[in-house]
């Protein structure tokens, strides 16, 4: 395993906090890992995007910021538009180009990816496509809300139909005041493919950055 590619059902699931407890996993294992936020939206001019900031600081490679994420804009807006509206393509190519030099340095790599899985990337290309092009095991977060079953279930549907190797999945609670959470965590360990990496409780985002690592449970 060289990498993984860390998606969601829908913007706003968890990647970043899923892509980090990644990152800390695989780090306790001694390995060397870079993280990668291909496409970012919504920093203010001149500063980090929030998410690329916390996987540069929990990755232990060192890597150019140029490579960690290629594409950042300042419009918090889906990749393609906000890439439209700064005169600007997103190109698979670049992307690809950037990984492979992170990779070179590393012994893995975690790419979270933006938005939800088919979120368009350019006129032609979406997030799905530049997976396919990273050939990455995909790790599908799950929001945990009221309609997360039907959008697991046809985004790992996709995923299968493009036959990119199954990481595994992650149910992160994003509403806490979902009802029937258990039997809805039971449906999706039913219908999704193992294994199941881990369920996430809710957390306020204020403590958020503060939250134990220990809940994800990485497959040897």
């Amino acid at each position: 395993m060289k990498g993984l590619f860390v998606t969601g059902t829908d913007t706003g699931v968890g990647k970043t906090r899923v892509a980090l407890a990644l990152i800390h996993a695989l780090r306790a294992r001694g390995l060397r890992v870079a993280a990668m936020k291909p496409v970012s939206a919504g920093s203010a001019p001149g500063e980090l995007n929030g998410d690329v900031t916390a996987l540069l600081r929990a990755a232990n490679v060192d890597a150019d910021l140029r490579d960690v994420n290629p594409y950042a804009f300042a419009e918090p807006v889906a990749p393609h538009i906000a890439a439209e509206r700064a005169g600007v393509r997103i190109d698979l190519d670049v992307i690809d180009a950037a990984y492979g030099r992170l990779a070179a340095a590393a012994d893995v790599v975690v790419v979270e990816g933006a938005g939800g899985w088919r979120v368009p990337l350019n006129a032609c290309d979406d997030m799905a496509d530049l997976a396919q092009r990273l050939s990455l095991p995909v790790v599908l977060v799950v929001g945990l809300r009221l309609g997360g079953l039907n959008h697991a279930l046809l985004t790992a549907e996709s995923i299968a139909r493009r036959q990119l190797p199954w990481a595994g999945w992650v149910g992160n609670h994003i509403d806490p005041a979902m009802a029937r959470q258990t039997e809805n965590i039971a449906a999706l360990r039913a219908r999704l493919p193992d294994p199941c990496l881990g369920v996430q409780r809710f957390l306020h985002e204020e403590s958020a950055s503060g939250a134990a690592l220990q809940w994800l449970s990485l497959p040897e």
